[in-house]
């Protein structure tokens, strides 16, 4: 194996690192502290050629391959024990087409890349909640945000795709090349290559109104049907989602209140502007607004608004779920249990997937799910490792008291790793195909550190 790096070295546009690197120990870090794996080399892709090299070098030493790309996997897949990283983070460049309206970007790229490339021209498309998450990985996960009821997913905007294949191929993939590999890419996540760069449809998204607003917990109820029957006809410009969440030191919420839990809902509305506070109305209307920052902003600002509260570093478990119906015994599952975060880092997250997302067929992409409404989070995330038995715990309690109120699978982006047995469930009726897909582009499982498929 040294002996291949060396070669490898000699031949790389990159930068890859090993063990005595004094790089190291800086390179094999991931965003999820709980994860601490020691790779035999970390390769720091230039470009699509050293990605080649990478794929092949693990396939022919028979060692695992991780791929990192915005490195905000939970599970800690951007990275594995004596194989090798693909770190992708120096391909973060971003081209925009305005006359086209579409974007390319680089494996790389994170959306805060995205959305100031994009932004510039007045264009966007859906993003996640953190503009620090990968481009790549959200996309290929299926890319639930904001934007969603009225853009669709992330995939759903996906235009093509390169991609180096298990066997060191450069493909490309779209609905006229590689369809096959085009369909697994859009929800099957990291399973069939190395995606080095991405185009996308972008909208005429600019400014848009909306932000958080915080309720008591002895309102949770009343907001919490409130939403649930708002956004089954909202206009679908109009994004958002409830959440139960502990109050940051922030100057818009009253300082003796700072560390209490609340339930607050995050909007976003990206119709005009002249219509905004009267679609947040209704929220204001359910229940008193015990504080709030609400108004027209940039719609990266919103997109990257929530990125203090999860820097790298963090100890994360999270599980996820998809629902159809938000019904009462559901909510008070969620009021039971919510209202315990471990830390102002943790939080609950109802995002609404109907609106753009379902004219979508079921088996037209990967992502499965186009008949949920609805794609629940709990996000466990705290500072301190000793608290991880009991953080872990309210994770997983919540989780098993909504799980009955819920669908079998839920978004493959929120899986923790300890979630392999869902793999079928979380793609449903296209799992077999998935299947077939994998052991085309795949049958020796070299991209096997993810949720796996197997061929």
């Amino acid at each position: 194996m040294a002996i291949a790096v060396a070669d490898l070295q000699a031949r790389f546009r990159g930068q890859a690192i090993v063990a005595d690197d004094p790089e190291y120990e800086e390179a094999r870090r991931v965003y999820n502290a709980m994860i601490d794996r020691r790779p035999m080399v970390v390769v720091r892709a230039a470009n699509a050629g050293d990605v080649i090299a990478a794929v092949n070098l693990a396939r022919e030493e028979g060692v695992p391959l991780a791929i990192r790309g915005g490195d905000h996997s939970v599970p800690g897949f951007g990275t594995c024990d004596g194989g090798v990283v693909v770190d992708l983070s120096r391909m973060r460049g971003v081209r925009v087409e305005p006359a086209k309206r579409t974007a390319r970007a680089e494996g790389g790229a994170r959306w805060g890349d995205f959305n100031a490339a994009t932004g510039a021209f007045g264009l966007a498309t859906t993003g996640g909640i953190i503009s620090t998450t990968g481009v790549a990985g959200l996309t290929l996960g299926g890319g639930i945000g904001y934007l969603a009821r009225g853009c669709g997913l992330s995939c759903d905007n996906l235009i093509s795709a390169d991609v180096v294949t298990a066997d060191g191929r450069f493909l490309i993939a779209s609905e006229t090349e590689n369809d096959d590999l085009f369909w697994a890419l859009r929800g099957g996540s990291s399973n069939f290559g190395v995606v080095t760069s991405l185009e996308f449809r972008l909208h005429p998204i600019n400014d848009i109104y909306g932000g958080p607003m915080f309720f008591e917990l002895d309102r949770a109820q009343d907001v919490l049907e409130h939403f649930r029957d708002y956004i089954a006809t909202a206009p679908e410009e109009f994004g958002g989602f409830p959440a139960f969440q502990i109050a940051p030191p922030l100057p818009f919420i009253p300082e003796q209140r700072h560390g209490e839990p609340f339930v607050a809902v995050v909007a976003c509305w990206a119709g005009p502007l002249a219509d905004g506070e009267r679609m947040l109305k209704p929220f204001h209307d359910v229940a008193p607004v015990m504080a709030e920052h609400v108004g027209p902003m940039p719609y990266p600002a919103l997109n990257s608004a929530f990125d203090p509260l999860v820097p790298p570093g963090l100890q994360h478990y999270w599980k996820a779920s998809f629902v159809k119906e938000l019904t009462d015994e559901a909510i008070a599952a969620h009021l039971e249990h919510g209202p315990g975060l471990p830390a102002v880092n943790s939080t609950m997250h109802i995002y609404p997937i109907n609106g753009a997302c379902h004219r979508i067929a079921s088996n037209a992409t990967a992502f499965a799910y186009r008949d949920a409404n609805f794609a629940t989070v709990i996000a466990g995330m705290w500072p301190d490792p000793t608290r991880n038995e009991d953080s872990i715990r309210w994770v997983r309690d919540y989780y098993d008291a909504i799980a009955p109120h819920s669908e079998e699978g839920g978004y493959i982006n929120f899986m923790s790793e300890d979630d392999q047995s869902r793999i079928r469930a979380n793609y449903k009726g296209n799992y077999d195909r998935l299947v077939e897909i994998k052991r085309k582009y795949d049958p020796d499982n070299v991209f096997r550190v993810n949720q796996n498929i197997k061929p």
